[in-house]
C-alpha cells in the first residue's frame, strides 16, 4: 500500500493511503505531534487498513510547536484551515479519543467543514476520572516519568481488571521507547483537553453524526456519550456494553458499523434530546 507522507498549511503533519473519497482521521493523544515510524506506524496501518479500501485515508496530527494556552478551538481553527486548503470541501471526518474533541470541536465552529462525522471513544468533554487520568499523565510526562504516567491510564483505558494488568505492563514497555524527547506539546494538548467542554454546544454541529464508544470507557461515561449524541441534532449513538476506551479502535464490528454510517446507512439509534442534569 502506497502511502504519502506531508504536512498541511499550518504544519499538521499526515500520512494519506488507500482510495476513494476522503476520509480524514483525527488521531488521539500522543506523546508528540509528528508521523509515526516503524512498528507503531505499522500498527496505525494495520488498524485503518479497512477503512482505506473504501476511502483515500489522510490521518491528519496536531501541528508540532503549540503555543502556550492554546485551546480546543485553536486547534479546531487550525485544522479547519489546512482541511479547506488540502480539499476546498466538506469532508468525512473520524475523530478517535483526544482526536474526536478535536473533530467535534471543528464541527462545532466550522460546521461547513464536515460532512460525515464519527466520535469514536469521544464525547463533549471528558469525564472527572478521565480528567484526573490526564493531569497524572501530564505530571509524570513533565517529570520525566512518561512510561509510567502512560502505564497508569491503563484502568481508564480497559474493561475490565484484567485487562487492565496486561494494558499496563504493554504500556510501560511502549512508553519506553516513545519517550518525547520534550513533552511540550503532550502538555498543552493535555491542558487544552482538561478545559474542553462544548455540550452545551453541541446543536451548532450540522453533519449527521455518529458516536461509537464502550460502555466501560473510562475516559468518559455512557451518560457523557449519550448527552453527546442526544445533543446533535438527528445524532446516533452505538455503544458497545463489554468495551472499554480502546476497544472501538480494535474492533471489525466497529469498523463496519463506521463503513456503513459513511455510506448513508442507518447505524445505532438516534439519541432523544433530553434535557436535565447529566452525570460523568
Amino acid at each position: 500500500m502506497e502511502i504519502v507522507e506531508g504536512t498541511l498549511t499550518g504544519g499538521l503533519p499526515y500520512l494519506a493511503f488507500g482510495g476513494g473519497p476522503a476520509l480524514v482521521v483525527l488521531a488521539g493523544l500522543e506523546a508528540e505531534n509528528a508521523n509515526p515510524t516503524g512498528a507503531t506506524r505499522a500498527q496505525e496501518l494495520r488498524g485503518l487498513r479497512g477503512y482505506a479500501q473504501h476511502f483515500r485515508v489522510h490521518v491528519v496530527r496536531r501541528p508540532p510547536g503549540l503555543t502556550a494556552g492554546v485551546t480546543m478551538a485553536g486547534l479546531a481553527d487550525l485544522h479547519a484551515r489546512a482541511l479547506a486548503d488540502r480539499f476546498g470541501e466538506p469532508v468525512d471526518v473520524l475523530g478517535s479519543s483526544t482526536g474526536g474533541s478535536v473533530a467535534l470541536q471543528l464541527a462545532v465552529d466550522h460546521p461547513d467543514a464536515v460532512r460525515r462525522l464519527v466520535l469514536q471513544s469521544a464525547a463533549c468533554r471528558l469525564s472527572d476520572r478521565g480528567r484526573a487520568a490526564q493531569r497524572r499523565l501530564a505530571e509524570h510526562a513533565a517529570a520525566g516519568e512518561y512510561a509510567r504516567g502512560v502505564a497508569e491510564l491503563a484502568p481508564v483505558m480497559t474493561a475490565t481488571a484484567a485487562g487492565a494488568l496486561v494494558m499496563g505492563a504493554v504500556l510501560r514497555l511502549a512508553g519506553r521507547s516513545m519517550v518525547p524527547a520534550d513533552p511540550t506539546d503532550l502538555l498543552r494538548t493535555i491542558d487544552a483537553e482538561d478545559a474542553f467542554d462544548v455540550c452545551d454546544r453541541l446543536g451548532a454541529v450540522r453533519a449527521p453524526t455518529l458516536v461509537v464508544a464502550g460502555a466501560r470507557d473510562g475516559f468518559y461515561s455512557p451518560e457523557l456519550f449519550r448527552r453527546t449524541a442526544a445533543g446533535i441534532p438527528g445524532g446516533r449513538l452505538r455503544l458497545y456494553p463489554r468495551m472499554g476506551h480502546v476497544g472501538p479502535f480494535m474492533s471489525g464490528r466497529v469498523r463496519a458499523d463506521v463503513l456503513r454510517f459513511l455510506a448513508g446507512e442507518p447505524v445505532g439509534a438516534v439519541a432523544p434530546a433530553v434535557r436535565g442534569t447529566w452525570a460523568g
